[in-house]
């Protein structure tokens, strides 16, 4: 029986955003960015499995779940890597011995980082690739005119925009091809599954995701999270 599993890399600092802790655990609303974003994919109810992927000397993750407050499939695994990349690699391999996932599973890859994804847009993903050959991802058009920059922030040229699209979490493949493609590419030089995927001659399914599914990645970006957390909650 194929099953769908959820994975949330979170083993990285985020150096960019300027916290004083790895911004998974930034509080924002009320809880950590986290514990937002893991609530929001137990709610996804063909969800079967979740491994939340930390560094192996996480200090944060007990404090936030300890063993006995996870949900009876959500699960931690501290084998997290120097890059998403790797973490992502570390935990299909723990999944594999752990939990017996097979290649023709589901795997959801999901930023941590991304607290605001709505169930609509998962729910969209998920009908959209269940019968895909390859599998797809969320992602939005390119709206905004681009510019393209030299090394002294000058402009080059205008690029075309026809065709563009900004990517977007969850990311779903099946987890031989994921597993297949993470062996084969030079992991230093993978940004997200998709990309890995492709490096196999595969054309992963874009599928339309949501404005509010953004990544933070600045101290501006928590402040628009938090506004989106606190309107769905009425706080």
């Amino acid at each position: 029986m194929t099953r769908y599993v959820g994975l949330i890399p979170a083993a990285g600092i985020g150096a960019r955003f300027g916290a004083a802790c790895p911004k998974q655990y930034v509080k924002l609303a009320g809880k950590t960015v986290l514990e937002h974003t893991v609530s929001r994919l137990t709610k996804i109810s063909v969800i079967d499995l979740l491994l939340i992927v930390v560094a192996e000397q996480d200090d944060y993750i007990d404090s936030i779940y300890p063993a006995a407050a996870l949900p009876a499939h959500v699960h931690i695994l501290r084998c997290g890597g120097a890059t998403r990349a790797q973490t992502v690699r570390n935990g299909i391999a723990q999944a594999q011995q752990q939990f017996g996932l097979q290649d023709n599973d589901w795997l959801l890859v999901h930023d941590a980082a991304r607290c605001c994804v709505s169930a609509d847009s998962v729910q969209r993903l998920l009908a959209a690739t269940h019968n895909h050959a390859v599998g797809g991802l969320l992602a939005l058009p390119v709206a905004d005119t681009l510019k393209q920059a030299d090394t002294a922030q000058h402009v080059c040229c205008t690029v075309n925009r026809a065709g563009l699209w900004q990517a977007q979490t969850p990311q779903m493949f099946r987890a031989g091809i994921l597993a297949r493609a993470l062996a084969q590419a030079d992991l230093e030089a993978i940004t997200d599954e998709s990309s890995a995927v492709e490096m196999l001659g595969l054309a992963p399914l874009l599928v339309s995701g949501d404005v509010c599914n953004f990544k933070l990645t600045s101290a501006q970006d928590a402040m628009l999270a938090t506004y989106f957390l606190q309107q769905e909650t009425g706080e």
